[in-house]
């Protein structure tokens, strides 16, 4: 499902970005499902930049999210990020699949606020390497 590939430090600065962007939105939004939205998909875009930081790049299969995670964990070397990313993705797929759930504002505020550290952790590994960005 990873495969090696070159990523120019311009590409992943955008992927971070749009992590970033994401993040935001998840943390304004007055609205949980918004919120939950925003905040899996932009873990998901962290996990996917540290990836290409890292010359990697993930193929669409069935499982490619759990694989991401686990990478981006590993990285980081965070297990949080698998354990609550998994949590996410899980209730992200029961509101997809299973007809919609309840998406509570405690726990998403939790998931956010969560989140805020691991986009600063993410930042912290990017610019770690003073070429990456210039």
């Amino acid at each position: 499902m990873l495969e090696n590939f070159n990523y120019s430090s311009r590409q992943i600065e955008k992927y971070f970005k749009a992590a970033t962007k994401d993040f935001i939105i998840a943390r304004d939004a007055n609205l949980p499902e918004v919120s939950f939205k925003f905040a899996y998909d932009s873990l998901i875009k962290l996990a996917v930049t540290v990836c290409a930081k890292n010359r990697l790049r993930i193929k669409a299969r069935t499982g490619h999210h759990i694989i991401l995670l686990q990478k981006f964990s590993e990285f980081l070397k965070n297990p949080d990020i698998e354990i609550f990313g998994n949590k996410m993705r899980s209730k992200r797929n029961r509101d997809l699949y299973d007809g919609g759930i309840f998406i509570d504002s405690k726990e998403v505020k939790e998931y956010v606020s969560w989140l805020n550290n691991v986009v600063q952790e993410t930042k912290d590994y990017l610019f770690a390497s003073p070429k990456l960005f210039k």
